[in-house]
């Protein structure tokens, strides 16, 4: 699925590996991202906090969220412009190289704010932040259920055995609750060819908006 992705978002895309997870494993797919935003981009976004305090060494941690949220931002409305796969795979492209942009918005606002990005509780707290889960404890219920499941997998079959346009519907849906848009209008709009590229860059920029004010006031707190 991940080869479909334009080349312009190939270093924003979640990884092909994840995709394997998140097929085989489609109801638990939030859970599958998250785990791996933060083995992943956690380390990205600390390396970034370093640079910015290098180079601006008087930012407060308002205005250092402030600059991950434009580039994240910027880079969601991209993503929703650009996905070039019609119907239900684009649908489902577009809606996890939504939710994995987000993720890494999230974890750059956390390291903004002083917090070590690439530790096992911001995974909980995305699936919070994005509303996947209401509370911290389901949320880490779920994540150990998705580690287990994983480990599973491997031992025995590696995938879903579903049909697959089951298993997109089901990962569509998942990676949009997560993204924070509808997925039955998201494959709407990838139906309409010049429609599609300006819904979706709008309903990608309201989502990742909203996801920002979450995310900055709850590490304002913490």
């Amino acid at each position: 699925m991940s080869r479909q992705v334009p080349a312009v978002l190939e270093n924003t895309a979640p990884p092909s590996t994840l995709w394997s997870r998140m097929k085989a494993d489609p109801q638990f797919a939030p859970e599958h991202l998250a785990l791996e935003a933060v083995l992943r981009l956690g380390p990205e976004a600390a390396g970034w906090l370093a640079r910015m305090r290098a180079e601006r060494p008087g930012a407060g941690p308002d205005e250092l969220a402030a600059l991950a949220v434009k580039r994240f931002t910027t880079l969601a409305r991209v993503s929703g412009a650009v996905s070039g796969a019609a119907g239900l795979p684009g649908a489902v492209i577009d809606v996890g190289v939504l939710a994995w942009t987000q993720a890494r918005m999230v974890l750059h606002v956390a390291a903004a704010h002083g917090l070590d990005p690439a530790a096992p509780e911001r995974a909980t707290e995305l699936l919070v932040l994005q509303r996947v889960h209401k509370i911290a404890e389901t949320a880490r219920t779920a994540l150990g259920v998705a580690a287990g499941r994983e480990h599973a997998s491997r031992i025995f079959t590696g995938a879903s055995g579903a049909p697959m346009a089951r298993v997109l519907v089901t990962l569509g849906v998942r990676l949009a609750q997560m993204a924070g848009v509808r997925a039955a209008k998201r494959v709407v709009v990838k139906v309409i060819p010049l429609g599609g590229m300006v819904l979706g860059t709008w309903a990608n920029s309201v989502a990742t908006r909203d996801l920002a004010r979450r995310a900055r006031d709850h590490y304002r707190k913490a």
